[in-house]
C-alpha cells in the first residue's frame, strides 16, 4: 500500500499498541504456490505487543493446503476509518463542494512466517489465551484436552503462531494539513458521529498529541 511520510507510523511501538489495543479481527491472506487467487480468510487474532500473533481456524479450511505450499502469509488489519466529504475539505476561500474528499484509516499490514500448531496441548493454549481475550471476565469453561466440554472438540480445528517478519503500518489523519484544518475535522467527526467516527477522531487527536500539537 501506499505510504506517504506524514501518514506513517511514528515508531515500531505505535503500530504494535494500535494492534493490541482492540484490532484483533482481521483477514490472513495465504498466496501458496502457483495459485490465481489467494486464500483469504476473515478472523479474530491474538496479539499481546510480541512477535508472534496466535489464531485457530477449523480444520477444513483452505488455508491449510496454501500453507503447505508457502508459510508465508500477510494479515492485513483496517479500522478506525470514516469518509471525510468535500464540505470538510474545502479551502477557506473556496465553495464547500469544491473540497477533495478522502478517507481516515488505520492500515496494518503483517508479513509472517505460519507456524501449525496440531498438539492438543498447544491447540487448548491457543484456545484458552484467546478466549482470555475476549471474554476476560472468565464466564467459560475450561479447555482441556480429552475432557468436557471442549476437548473432543479440538480435533476440528488447528492452530497458527504467526512470527512477525516485516510490518506496514498506515495512519492516514491529515497529519500534513495545518492544525486548525485538523481540528476542524475533529469536531466535524465528533458532530456527525457516525458508526466509525468516534475511532477516527480517537486516532486523529491522538496523532496530533504525540506530536505536542494538540491544545490544551
Amino acid at each position: 500500500m501506499l505510504i506517504n511520510k506524514w501518514d506513517a507510523a511514528m515508531d515500531d511501538l505505535e503500530w504494535r499498541e494500535w494492534l493490541a489495543n482492540g484490532h484483533d479481527f482481521g483477514q490472513v491472506i495465504a498466496n501458496g504456490r502457483g495459485r490465481t487467487v489467494p486464500v483469504v480468510v476473515p478472523t479474530h487474532f491474538l496479539y499481546d505487543g510480541s512477535d508472534v500473533i496466535l489464531l485457530h481456524l477449523a480444520r477444513p479450511n483452505p488455508i491449510w493446503a496454501a500453507l503447505e505450499e508457502n508459510t508465508t502469509v500477510l494479515l492485513s488489519v483496517v479500522d478506525d476509518w470514516a469518509y471525510i466529504p468535500t464540505t470538510w475539505r474545502a479551502a477557506a476561500t473556496a465553495p464547500i463542494e469544491t473540497g477533495v474528499p478522502t478517507s481516515y484509516y488505520s492500515a496494518i499490514q503483517i508479513t509472517a512466517t505460519a507456524n501449525i500448531v496440531d498438539s492438543p496441548a498447544g491447540k487448548a493454549q491457543i484456545l484458552r489465551r484467546h478466549l482470555t481475550h475476549l471474554q476476560p471476565a472468565g464466564d467459560f469453561a475450561p479447555v482441556v484436552p480429552d475432557k468436557p466440554p471442549y476437548g473432543k472438540l479440538l480435533s476440528a480445528l488447528r492452530g497458527l503462531e504467526l512470527h512477525v517478519t516485516s510490518v506496514a503500518a498506515k495512519f492516514k489523519y491529515d497529519d500534513h494539513k495545518p492544525m486548525g484544518f485538523r481540528r476542524d475535522i475533529a469536531d466535524h467527526l465528533e458532530g456527525r458521529s457516525d458508526e466509525h467516527d468516534a475511532g477516527a477522531r480517537r486516532e486523529q487527536l491522538r496523532r496530533i498529541e504525540a506530536c505536542g500539537e494538540l491544545d490544551p
